[in-house]
């Protein structure tokens, strides 16, 4: 389980590092206290105007403005898109206010002559050395931000790597259905007798959905063109139950050549569509559409059901596991809507191809 995994380390390194930070102050003043005579006097007021109150609570506000916005703002704004130049500006200009915030604070509420003892020379040389130890914490807090990623993407590799090999699992069960197949050779063995070569045809349509579903979908993406051209090859073999050609209609609209996808992303659905649908001899029972455009893929599924039938079954492999792929596949990058009303069960995937 990924995110409780990444959340404990998360938790430990952040405890962790204010643990050791309370420590190191709490050491500078033993030390202060305790070994005087090692510093010079000049050193020992600087450090005791430094961490000693009020300006304890100056260096931890400092500390923890400072951490807290180069980790949450900085690295998703600056780092993570490599923007190394606007990141040493914004990192500047971050420790500055973070000095500033707590010491405007303190003038305010507290005390003016903390920061005002020797007027602006003072102010000038404090809001410079805290400044400095702010942006000593925001450094710190990418280091750990970048780490966390790091070993967040690792889980997720693990993770996703487990998750494939369950789905393929649970697609070979699925997806080679022997109800379907013995339907399907049923059908192609009656059309032999009335029309053999639709029959031949059919029957390389069988081979095709075998050959695809054994060898192309152990792949990690493939064409979407080919995964079109296996759901083409689906619908046209469920079409041998029926004589009504309206039975299902099926739309691709736009230009799928070169766009990969991960193998079977559409069709559970489309199966579940088959699977529950009513009356073969109506028309629309079944609708099927993509639409494609450069940045994103839009797929709806409708079907007709009964309420002693309804199609809450996503092509067996259930709506939790097709949504814990999909979100591993396509973080935030992906909006799937399933609604079933008036006997209608519609799905609506949106891929989007682009992470910008």
């Amino acid at each position: 389980m990924r995110n409780p995994m990444k959340k404990t380390v998360t938790l430990l390194l952040h405890a962790g590092y204010w643990l050791l930070y309370f420590l190191l102050l709490f050491g500078l003043l033993l030390a202060m206290s305790a070994g005087s005579n090692r510093f010079t006097p000049g050193l020992i007021q600087l450090m005791k105007l430094l961490f000693l109150s009020p300006l304890t609570a100056l260096t931890i506000g400092t500390a923890l403005l400072s951490f807290y916005a180069f980790y949450f703002f900085l690295f998703d704004k600056f780092l993570k898109r490599r923007k190394i130049l606007a990141l040493i500006v914004a990192g500047i200009l971050v420790s500055m206010i973070s000095a500033i915030i707590p010491e405007t604070f303190l003038s305010v509420f507290v005390n003016p002559l903390i920061m005002f003892a020797d007027h602006w020379n003072s102010a000038i040389t404090i809001t410079i050395v805290i400044s400095i130890l702010a942006l000593i914490h925001g450094i710190i807090a990418l280091v750990m931000r970048g780490f966390i990623s790091w070993y967040g993407d690792i889980k997720l590799k693990e993770e996703l790597t487990q998750k494939n090999f369950e789905m393929e699992m649970a697609l070979v069960k699925s997806q080679l259905n022997p109800h379907f197949l013995f339907n399907t050779l049923n059908n192609i063995d009656v059309l032999i007798e009335k029309d053999a070569k639709k029959a031949s045809a059919y029957l390389n349509k069988l081979s095709g959905i075998m050959r695809f579903m054994l060898y192309e979908t152990k792949t990690e993406k493939i064409l979407l063109t080919r995964e079109l051209t296996y759901i083409e090859e689906y619908i046209s073999l469920q079409k041998i139950r029926t004589s009504n050609p309206d039975y299902i209609q099926y739309s691709v609209k736009g230009d799928a050549e070169g766009m990969l996808i991960e193998p079977m992303l559409f069709v559970p659905f489309i199966e579940n569509a088959f699977k529950h649908s009513e009356n073969k001899k109506s028309s629309n029972t079944i609708s099927i559409d993509f639409e494609i455009a450069p940045d994103k893929i839009i797929f709806n599924c409708k079907n007709h059901f009964t309420q002693k039938q309804k199609g809450d079954e996503q092509g067996g492999l259930g709506n939790e596991l097709i949504k814990k792929r999909l979100a591993l596949l396509y973080p935030g990058m992906h909006t799937l809507d399933v609604t079933s009303a008036d006997e209608v069960y519609h799905v609506k995937l949106i891929i989007r191809r682009n992470e910008n």
